[in-house]
């Protein structure tokens, strides 16, 4: 599908007004940041790139585009001649997929021609939201099993085709180990997993008849679903009688078990230790059922017998708060040569925006590895890791640390030069690996679920001074 057309309509208004006005070659700089982080967590994780890459090649308007448009009787004939002859022409900037990301900083800069920066925002914000939140939330998941896998199992409660698809690919980059959604497996390898519903069960004649089925089927993964009718008293007695009866004889070990209902934490105790006194101590339990972090996290304090999660609605609409929240800001225009800073003022102080065309660094403890803050800077600055630097708290400038020993890391790559693509995106699997690095170079207290430590996303003197005198020239009305 051809998602030119997929942008608020006043993108295009904006854009047919710089061309009435001459403005369509002037050049404006947009950033992509988010104001907070979902469920209050101390950091979220980048996703998405790879989208916004495919949609910004894929840009073109088409013949029945323009003729849309032009029934719209708004449009000036030169700009829809423009759109006709259409070609992306900016330069883009991201932080790469997998990086754990901070409220303020740029994680996605366009610079170019205005009417093409301003159209491209709604797909960026789009895509990035979506496959942000939904990556943050399977890594909030993914922790709390400790070390247990965790399998997305959502794509029947996804908002449509495309939630379900890059939602799977967006939860197995934030740690899941796979999901149910198997196009996503072909589009993306991303692991796709499962075995039997309840419908499996109740098709045939009896609870036992149905498991000795699935055994005979598949004898290397074989995965009993035992909740269809009662847990304990039938359902895994009757998985031990096929274990027995069908797996043995053939010389396999059943893989596991499945619990989809009931306190999870009573039943599976109780089954670990049924499988265990019949000889089966290494048939896994699975638990699945409406999970999120907190219940993972509280069934596992309880004791619960769990050697993996499958988790469905909770992850795939990250349904505790399932808006990113992402926007899209102008920040800079060029005249002439020369960048001209811009900046939004709000009564609301989270509102106001950092001008200027940035970049971002994340410094780092340089024996340790460990993330100390981000500092976002003017692009034409540099942290040099050899001296020391100075970082203050851009809101209360009193609180200042000067680091000696540390590293510094640029975290903005570029994709497109002029329109064209010179980045390679990393597989899913890649991605995933370097998803689960970085986090660990973050340190337990950002990681907690509760009123974790905020992480410190500081200006560079430079800019902190540019964005001061922008205020202050607002202030008097300037």
């Amino acid at each position: 599908m051809n998602y030119t057309l997929l942008t608020d309509f006043y993108e295009l208004t904006m854009a047919n007004g710089y061309f009435v006005h001459d403005m369509a070659d002037e050049i404006g700089c947009f950033d992509m940041f988010f104001r907070k982080v979902p469920d209050n967590g101390g950091f979220a994780i980048m996703a998405g790139v790879e989208q916004v890459i495919e949609y910004l090649e894929n840009l073109h308007f088409t013949d029945e585009d323009i003729e849309f448009l032009r029934s719209k009787k708004i449009f000036d004939e030169r700009f829809l001649e423009y759109l006709r002859d259409f070609k992306f022409s900016c330069d883009v900037w991201a932080i790469p997929e997998g990086t754990p990301i901070f409220p303020g900083e740029p994680i996605v800069t366009v610079r170019g021609p205005l009417p093409q920066a301003q159209l491209v925002e709604t797909m960026i914000l789009l895509i990035i939201n979506h496959q942000s939140l939904i990556a943050t939330k399977s890594n909030r998941i993914v922790r709390a099993a400790e070390g247990r896998p965790v399998m997305e199992f959502g794509s029947r409660r996804a908002q449509g085709g495309d939630g379900a698809i890059y939602g799977a690919r967006a939860a197995y980059i934030g740690g899941a180990s796979g999901t149910a959604c198997t196009i996503s497996d072909s589009l993306f390898d991303v692991p796709a997993l499962g075995t039997m519903a309840h419908s499996w069960v109740q098709s045939f004649d009896s609870e036992y008849e149905a498991f000795k089925a699935y055994a005979q089927t598949y004898p290397k993964g074989c995965t009993l679903l035992v909740d269809t009718y009662n847990v304990l008293k039938s359902g895994v007695p009757n998985a031990i009688k096929v274990f027995d009866e069908v797996l043995k004889p053939m010389g396999e070990r059943p893989v596991g078990i499945r619990i989809d209902s009931g306190d999870i934490t009573y039943l599976s105790k109780k089954a670990r230790k049924m499988l265990d006194e019949a000889g089966y101590e290494d048939c896994k339990i699975v638990a699945s059922n409406s999970l999120d972090e907190y219940i993972i996290r509280d069934i596992l304090k309880q004791g619960a017998k769990i050697d993996s999660f499958g988790v469905g609605e909770r992850l795939i609409t990250s349904k505790s708060e399932p808006v990113f929240g992402g926007v899209y800001k102008l920040s800079a225009i060029e005249k002439d040569g020369e960048l001209i800073p811009k900046i939004k003022v709000s009564e609301n102080v989270a509102k106001i925006t950092n001008p200027g065309f940035k970049k971002v660094y994340r410094l780092f403890e340089r024996e340790t590895g460990m993330a100390i803050a981000d500092v976002i800077t003017l692009f034409d600055e540099e942290i040099d890791d050899t001296k020391s630097y100075e970082i203050f708290d851009p809101h209360h400038t009193w609180k200042r640390r000067k680091l000696t020993d540390f590293i510094a890391r640029p975290l903005l790559q570029q994709i497109f030069v002029k329109g064209e693509k010179i980045y390679n995106s990393p597989t899913v699997k890649e991605i995933r690996q370097y998803c689960a690095a970085e986090v660990d170079k973050l340190w337990d207290e950002v990681k907690r679920f509760e009123n974790p430590h905020e992480y410190y996303v500081d200006l560079s003197q430079k800019l902190w001074d540019i964005k001061y005198n922008l205020l202050s020239l607002n202030n008097k009305g300037e």
